[in-house]
């Protein structure tokens, strides 16, 4: 049977990871690119991927994206900066592009579909507890993009219980760390960003579950490999670090603000910035949740959170995306 995989947003942090992650274990690995320009730096980073033009927001593309394909990892989706001005924004591609990815592989005759969706599908409205596979957000009380993922989610479970011949397994990471590819940095390790590249007078009291990206992309490869995670879902993400914390693990090596900001200042402060409007709405929550059910159906594994974390710094330092820190 074909040993290809096609790995969807080749261009993205978590998909470049993946398909480093399948290359160094022997697996064929076809990506996509939304269009042919990005196909050129996709290449020169991950020699020896097949790379197709096929874009979540258009049925173009697909059909090619996965003839000859046994596995379909899908990575991509939108992850935005700031708060859309309509929730429909992220939530339309994100649903629309889910499904069209499901359809083509079903079509194509694909074995086993794997998703990445996110804690954010399962957090919503039950913050406070100890939460599992078994919760599931509450969408009337999401912002857009916990929505967006949330619904993205279901849309695929309902497409699998419609679809039986397909088989199918969610991955649902935490905020992702660990070292960029390239010099381009996603939205999810802005904080780290931010922290090095100064100006900040101290650390808003945020609290995020964490997963590095590399410890992600091995989840991917195991959900996609194990018999037994068909019709399950997987929570990757390790206990949940505050940005002092996070800071703190820095200042091991950079020089940066580790002062913690008392939650008044970061509203205060989101009146003019946009940056705290976004910190603002994760102020008093902490994520907490179990990846116990992936360490144990998949015998998966997490390095620890200080090296992810030192990991990303020096990645960002390296790739010039931060201004020459001072070192500790």
């Amino acid at each position: 049977m074909s040993d290809l995989v096609l790995v969807t947003g080749a261009s993205g942090y978590v998909a470049g990871h993946v398909i480093q992650e399948l290359l160094g274990q022997g697996y064929r690995v076809r990506g996509t690119v939304r269009s042919a320009a990005r196909a050129a730096d996709v290449a020169a980073l991950l020699p020896g991927v097949e790379l197709v033009e096929a874009d979540l927001g258009a049925d173009a593309g697909w059909e090619a994206a996965v003839t000859g394909c046994r596995y379909v990892l899908h990575t991509a989706s939108p992850f935005p900066a700031g708060v859309p001005e309509h929730e429909d924004e992220l939530i339309r591609p994100a649903v629309d592009g889910t499904l069209r990815v499901l359809r083509a592989a079903a079509a194509a005759g694909v074995e086993r579909v794997v998703v990445t969706s996110s804690i954010a599908a399962i957090q919503g409205g039950n913050e406070g507890r100890l939460l599992t596979e078994a919760d599931w957000s509450d969408t009337a009380r999401c912002d857009a993009y916990a929505k967006s993922k949330t619904l993205a989610e279901r849309a695929a479970w309902d497409f699998a219980a419609e679809h039986p011949e397909i088989e199918l397994a969610v991955i649902n990471p935490g905020m992702i760390i660990g070292p960029i590819l390239r010099a381009e940095a996603g939205t999810s390790v802005d904080g780290i960003r931010a922290l090095l590249a100064g100006g900040m007078p101290g650390v808003p009291r945020l609290n995020f579950a964490t997963v590095d990206v590399r410890d992600l992309a091995v989840a991917h490869r195991l959900a996609m490999e194990t018999p037994g995670a068909v019709n399950n879902r997987y929570i990757c993400a390790g206990a949940a670090i505050s940005f002092p914390e996070l800071a703190q693990i820095l200042a091991q090596r950079y020089r940066v603000p580790t002062r913690a900001l008392p939650d008044w200042l970061v509203r205060l402060s989101a009146l003019v910035n946009p940056d705290a409007r976004t910190a603002v709405r994760y102020l008093g929550r902490k994520e907490t949740v179990s990846a116990d059910k992936a360490r144990h159906d998949l015998n998966w594994t997490m390095r620890p959170v200080a090296d992810s974390v030192l990991d990303t710094a020096d990645s960002l330092v390296r790739f010039a995306l931060v201004p020459a820190p001072q070192p500790a």
